[in-house]
C-alpha cells in the first residue's frame, strides 16, 4: 500500500517541532559575549586580527603597544581604544596627538564612539572594529 499524498502539486510540507519539546537543543543558549576584535582589511598585514583583551588598548608604531602597527605613517603612540563599558555596547577611540590623525567611518576624529563594523584608518592601515557580542535571540512565539 502506497502512502497517500495530501498535495498533488509536490509542495513542501512543513513540520514544526513544539517549543516545549525537551529534546530540542538550545543551540543559541551557549553563546557568550566574546572580546572585541580589530581586523586589518587594507594596508600592511592585511588579514591580521587582534583580539582586544584589555580595557584599554593602545595602537601605534612602538612595539610596546597592544596593537603594533609597523609603518612610518603611524605615530609611535597613535591612538587608544577604551573598552571599559563594552558590556553596555560602549567603546571609544581617542587620537593621542598623532601626526597623520585617526579616522573613524571616514571622518577625522580626536575622540569617537565605535560600534560593531566601524572602520578605523590609522596611517596606511584600514581596520574594522567588531564587538563580537552574542546576537539577541528572536522569540517565535510558537
Amino acid at each position: 500500500m502506497q502512502p497517500q499524498r495530501t498535495n498533488d502539486m509536490g509542495a513542501t510540507e512543513i513540520f514544526r517541532m513544539p517549543s516545549t519539546d525537551s529534546t530540542v537543543p538550545d543551540l543559541l543558549g551557549a553563546n557568550t559575549v566574546k572580546r572585541p576584535t580589530l581586523a586589518i582589511v587594507k594596508g600592511p598585514h592585511t588579514g591580521a586580527v587582534f583580539t582586544l583583551t584589555d580595557d584599554t588598548t593602545t595602537l601605534g608604531r612602538d612595539p610596546a603597544n597592544s596593537v603594533f602597527l609597523n609603518d612610518m605613517t603611524v605615530s609611535r603612540h597613535h591612538a587608544s581604544i577604551d573598552l571599559h563599558n563594552i558590556e553596555s555596547g560602549l567603546a571609544t577611540i581617542e587620537d593621542l596627538g598623532s601626526l597623520n590623525g585617526t579616522w573613524v567611518d571616514g571622518a577625522i576624529v580626536n575622540k569617537a564612539s565605535l560600534k560593531d563594523g566601524s572602520t578605523i584608518q590609522i596611517g596606511t592601515f584600514r581596520m574594522v572594529f567588531h564587538t563580537n557580542a552574542a546576537r539577541p535571540r528572536i522569540e517565535t512565539g510558537v
